[in-house]
């Protein structure tokens, strides 16, 4: 690329050079936090409750896929699905504590350690994580092949797609440091695109995979139904009311209980009932809720 044919580069005249470099300034709201290295940056060891399940998150859409799951579990009767969530504030840069990079060296929530094993069970990636309570306790994941195949393509869709609405839209439409046209453009594409696969598929099914609800449900309503909500205040410039049979699967989804229950886990803000910072027992959730 020459210095002319970069005269219309945002910023104006940038050529990408040789060999990239980091520059600590660069990265709008997640400047401080992003960084081109893995690995620990204090020491941090993670706290353990009594419960043999562990988990280590913050209340994002990530995040909220397992304690729902965790919540639909304990609803259906599952005791040993009691769990800890611990707060891990990946803004004030958490998950590079020692403790959290032992258990996830992606440095990513959530992550859940499983006790019930000696050594404990290490269990990190969202999906990885959803597959395997949904198989430790028999849950949510069909036995039949061809509707657990169809569960675990959702699931896998949602792993594949939803970066592209996060990291993607949501960066350069809310978080970016200034407005790009071209990248705001082709994420809301993308996003939109995905929207109208959800929206076509539902149109003849309850769920995702079927008739039954799945973990597919739990790993993609927090995204996708948070699109609907309002996530990056982009309802209306995505036009999120084109798309009426997602609406009615998420309207469906989020007047579930262990739903209700399981998104405000680990949640900082909000208004009250919607946010608890951490979870040791049922009975932290019901004072949440209430506006305790």
């Amino acid at each position: 690329m020459t210095d002319e044919a970069g005269a219309n580069n945002q910023p104006a005249g940038y050529v990408p050079p040789a060999v990239w470099e980091w520059d600590r300034s660069n990265g709008g709201q997640f400047a401080q936090i992003n960084r081109p290295v893995s690995g620990a940056t204090h020491d941090a060891p993670l706290l353990v409750g009594r419960h043999p399940l562990q988990l280590y998150s913050l209340g994002t859409p990530n995040g909220q896929k397992v304690t729902i799951l965790l919540e639909e579990l304990l609803a259906a009767g599952h005791a040993g699905a009691e769990y800890d969530a611990w707060l891990i504030e990946i803004g004030k840069g958490d998950q590079f504590g020692s403790g959290f990079v032992a258990l996830n060296p992606n440095s990513k929530i959530p992550a859940l350690a499983d006790h019930a094993a000696t050594p404990p069970t290490r269990l990190f990636e969202s999906g990885s994580i959803l597959l395997y309570l949904a198989e430790r306790f028999g849950a949510f994941l069909p036995s039949a092949p061809a509707a657990r195949a169809e569960t675990i393509n959702w699931l896998m869709w949602q792993m594949g797609s939803a970066p592209f609405v996060g990291g993607g839209f949501g960066h350069f439409y809310a978080y970016a440091p200034f407005k790009i046209q071209y990248a705001i453009d082709r994420y809301a594409m993308e996003a939109k695109r995905q929207l109208h696969v959800l929206d076509t598929h539902l149109a003849t099914r309850d769920y995702l995979a079927g008739d039954a609800y799945t973990i597919a449900d739990m790993a993609v309503w927090p995204w996708y139904g948070g699109l609907l909500d309002g996530a990056y205040d982009a309802r209306e410039f995505l036009d999120v009311g084109a798309y009426p049979h997602l609406a009615r699967w998420s309207a469906a989804i989020a007047a579930r209980e262990p739903v209700r229950r399981g998104r405000i886990v680990n949640r900082v803000t909000g208004e009250p009932g919607t946010f608890l910072r951490e979870r040791h027992e049922a009975a932290d959730i019901d004072r949440a809720l209430a506006g305790g």
